[in-house]
């Protein structure tokens, strides 16, 4: 198994643990996202604490996007006790639409498999135009377009 390989299981299983904990039956986007923030000395990972990304920063930006996704069909989070993710140690969460996009847009990146790196992983993440990320990122105040710049020259700065 290649490093590549590798490094797309090490964050998928991250992402797998975060849709577990979030009651999710699928891992999404985000949660490849988390496991991205999360996993090891990366230029991707650089490149998102760069931009002030970590994990914790992630997820509370993922939590205003709920929240926020919640009062744009009329529900207030705070009025409401919402109880907690039940999370099932024993599921294994199967991969969701979000993330075989965004998989699938960082292998496009490259025209090679051995020339894929965490970056155009991280890349295939960013480009999505409409969904959870976006949204979470722009009401964190974040540029995506800045940050997939900063993605591409950590990319050509690092190998790996």
């Amino acid at each position: 198994m290649s490093a590549i390989d590798h490094y797309i299981n090490e964050v998928m299983e991250v992402g797998a643990g975060e849709a577990r904990a979030d009651g999710s039956a699928a891992v999404e986007a985000h949660h490849l996202l988390l496991g991205i923030a999360a996993h090891g000395d990366t230029a991707a990972r650089t490149a998102l604490a760069t931009a002030g990304l970590d994990r914790a920063a992630l997820r509370a930006a993922l939590d205003r996007e709920f929240e926020h996704s919640l009062n744009a069909v009329g529900v207030s989070p705070g009025a409401l006790s919402l109880p907690s993710p039940a999370p099932d140690p024993d599921r294994r969460p199967g991969m969701g639409a979000s993330v075989r996009l965004a998989l699938e847009r960082g292998f496009a990146r490259v025209g090679r498999k051995r020339d894929l790196r965490p970056a155009h992983v991280l890349l295939g993440v960013l480009e999505a135009e409409v969904g959870t990320v976006p949204r979470a990122l722009a009401l964190a105040g974040v540029d995506r377009a800045e940050l997939m710049t900063a993605v591409h020259r950590a990319a050509d700065a690092s190998p790996w």
